[in-house]
């Protein structure tokens, strides 16, 4: 009998387009995905997913959608970005769904910025809980729910390993597309921001991951956060990454059914 699958799908910008090429040979591979979790980035590709979009649109989009149709640079306040142009286009990319309507079951991880505490979604307008989750400080302005002012999942849980387990998973493949222990060029004030960050989430980040069944690291650690111009070449990153360990997963879940077959 094989384990319900969960896949958490980190944060880290554009480098979390890598996640599209993850998830296309995990698909040709027909490795079965029962739960999603995703942070930041990982949650915008999770539920185009969890929303059965056809992983080549997903891609295709991907790379030729222009910045002009997903910015909106705001006075500063609280945040660069306004975020409006990126909400109505996940809203229309998951036809308006809600996260409980999605035909895999999808969580979205985010943080409350006034009190720390992660805030994980598992129902209500995708747009607004991937907005929420994406909103890296500084950049975005914060999404307001409710009484909850939200930014990117990535704070408190960069690869969402305990979220994904929390839904039902028994056998948690993540996919960290964070820094990791690579050296990037600080080019901008938005590379000083996301790299801050970067920072700050290791010490969480090494804690949390061991609690994985299985870790796929694509090797894009040197890309800024917001290099969203070599996007082929992340997304295909990806791709190679997880086509070098399919096996080892194959394996990995071949163990897991014969340890657990045998209680």
């Amino acid at each position: 009998m094989r384990p319900k699958i969960g896949i958490a799908l980190g944060s880290g910008g554009a480098r979390g387009l890598a996640h599209i090429g993850v998830l296309r040979v995990l698909q040709e591979h027909q490795i079965p995905i029962d739960f999603i979790a995703g942070s930041s980035m990982g949650s915008l590709i999770g539920a185009l997913f969890a929303n059965h979009n056809d992983i080549n649109m997903i891609e295709k989009l991907a790379i030729h959608l222009k910045r002009k149709y997903w910015l909106d640079f705001s006075v500063p306040k609280l945040g660069l970005i306004t975020g409006d142009k990126i909400k109505e286009l996940i809203r229309i990319l998951t036809h308006g769904k809600n996260i409980e309507d999605l035909p895999i079951p999808l969580a979205i991880v985010a943080t409350d910025i006034e009190n720390g505490q992660k805030k994980v979604f598992r129902k209500g307008p995708i747009a607004q809980a991937v907005r929420a989750s994406i909103s890296i400080p500084g950049i975005f302005v914060p999404e307001r729910v409710n009484d909850q002012l939200l930014v990117d999942g990535g704070v408190v849980e960069r690869v969402p390993i305990h979220s994904v387990r929390e839904m039902g998973a028994e056998f948690v493949i993540a996919v960290d597309v964070g820094m990791v222990d690579a050296k990037m060029k600080v080019k901008s004030i938005f590379d000083v921001i996301t790299q801050t960050i970067d920072i700050m989430e290791r010490q969480i980040y090494h804690q949390q991951i061991i609690s994985a069944d299985y870790v796929i690291r694509p090797n894009v650690g040197e890309i800024s956060t917001t290099s969203f111009t070599n996007v082929k070449e992340i997304i295909d990153e990806g791709y190679r990454k997880a086509n070098e360990v399919i096996e080892e997963i194959k394996e990995s879940l071949i163990q897991w059914e014969n340890h657990h077959g045998k209680k």
